[in-house]
């Protein structure tokens, strides 16, 4: 999605009303991180809306941006925000061979997530389809990727071939680099 730089086109002040839908959508996506909402975006302050290439809508504050998402499909966490609540987010784990492919936009293989050094979700934690999770690396503190699975873990573990999440946002992709100028 952001494999190639992009300028913020429109930015606009969010009205209090879109803000607290904005912030009770964040709730109901990711109930982890409810209890951290005040501190990710404060009651009193003021977001803003950039609107980037192929309808993405990157939601700021104070000039970091913290989600993102394309049309009216599911908020997408910044990389920045992952790493301060890593907890938060549900999370899979690549081998060191997926490593190198994953940072160059990649999408993740299934056999990324089922190799010695990769770890799924056991089967009574087991991940639904369609769901945002963060991608942390073998032998890595911080997560490498965010991305959409696009198949139940226990499906990875038994298919292990074809596409397991499809990537949206990686370490030093246009959207990492444009935040950290």
């Amino acid at each position: 999605m952001f494999k190639k730089g992009f300028s913020g086109s429109q930015k606009t002040k969010l009205k209090s009303s879109v803000q607290r839908s904005l912030r009770t959508k964040i709730c109901e996506q990711f109930p982890l991180l409810a209890p951290h909402i005040d501190e990710i975006i404060p009651k009193k302050s003021q977001l803003d809306l950039i609107k980037a290439p192929e309808r993405i809508a990157l939601y700021s504050l104070d000039h970091e941006v913290l989600f993102f998402q394309h049309h009216d499909d599911a908020l997408f966490p910044h990389l920045r925000l992952v790493h301060r609540f890593p907890q938060c987010f549900p999370t899979l784990q690549i081998d060191r061979g997926a490593i190198r492919f994953v940072l160059s936009g990649a999408q993740l293989m299934c056999p990324g997530l089922t190799s010695p050094g990769a770890k799924l979700p056991d089967a009574e934690n087991n991940v639904a389809a369609g769901v945002v999770v963060a991608i942390n690396a073998e032998g890595k503190s911080n997560a490498c990727m965010v991305g959409l699975l696009k198949m139940d873990t226990e499906k990875i573990k038994l298919v292990s071939r074809g596409v397991g999440v499809e990537t949206v946002h990686y370490l030093g992709d246009g959207l990492w680099k444009s935040d950290s100028d």
